[in-house]
């Protein structure tokens, strides 16, 4: 959306400037926070798209893994096993489930809400270049009326110098009234950002609490169901997984 009419390369400078360059780069800052504001809110949609993504294939993995076990001898032959197996399947189904209302809830209060957002800025662009249209014909004008001035008074030029200043208080205005509108509005739309994105933030950091609040409750009862409701140290895990291991290499396959 930025742009700077001063940067126009002319052998013939216009004598006299309609707008300073003081003023011109004012309208410069603000168009550039609005380009900032613009690129930011893409990226946030972008990585909030990414994120749904991860997230599924996070769920869709941990489920392949048990439905791999299911589909294996060793679930046919050992009844135990078979057991866990199915327990832990069930369990990934709830944990799918939870994540796929986690994601509908970040799309529908995270990335529709970034994409109605996002929809705003091309409205601004065009407004941008009317903007800079009226300022083109502004100084179109004013040249038109510098030119007139400086010919001789006679009857066809001061006519023509008389209409020149008529064109050039329409194109004044309407470049005023653009401008003005733009001066305005865009402070709006930027200091307004934060009373729109802080119900999207709060809305998502209660859904990962939910969901993180459930899955902890789903694997709660998975480990209450594994360890026959006993509670068990983590010295009492690395003892049995200790134990498993020195079974192993006592195997005759194992040894060198």
């Amino acid at each position: 959306m930025s742009w700077n009419p001063f940067s126009r390369s002319s052998s013939s400078a216009p004598k006299k400037t309609v707008l300073s360059r003081a003023t011109q780069r004012e309208f410069e800052k603000e168009v550039k926070r609005l380009d900032e504001l613009e690129e930011l809110t893409r990226r946030l949609y972008k990585d909030g798209k990414r994120l749904t993504e991860a997230n599924n294939a996070v769920a869709k993995s941990e489920r392949k893994l048990s439905q791999e076990l299911l589909s294996t001898a060793l679930y046919q032959m050992e009844e135990k096993l078979k057991w866990q197996i199915d327990e832990w399947d069930a369990s990934m189904t709830k944990m799918e489930m939870h994540m796929i209302d986690r994601n509908v809830k970040l799309h529908r209060t995270v990335l529709e809400p970034l994409k109605k957002y996002v929809s705003i800025f091309p409205y601004a662009q065009v407004a941008v270049k009317k903007r800079d249209q009226c300022l083109q014909e502004f100084q179109k004008c004013q040249d038109k009326v510098s030119k007139y001035q400086e010919r001789d008074r006679t009857g066809q030029n001061t006519v023509k110098l008389e209409m020149a200043k008529k064109a050039l208080n329409t194109a004044q205005t309407d470049f005023t009234t653009q401008n003005d509108a733009l001066m305005t509005d865009i402070p709006k739309m930027i200091d307004s950002r934060t009373d729109y994105f802080q119900p999207s933030l709060e809305a998502h950091i209660k859904s990962e609490v939910k969901f993180t609040t459930e899955a902890v409750k789903v694997y709660g009862e998975l480990s209450n169901l594994m360890n026959g409701h006993k509670q068990q140290s983590r010295h009492d895990y690395a003892s049995l997984i200790q134990q498993a291991l020195t079974e192993l290499k006592a195997l005759s396959i194992t040894t060198d």
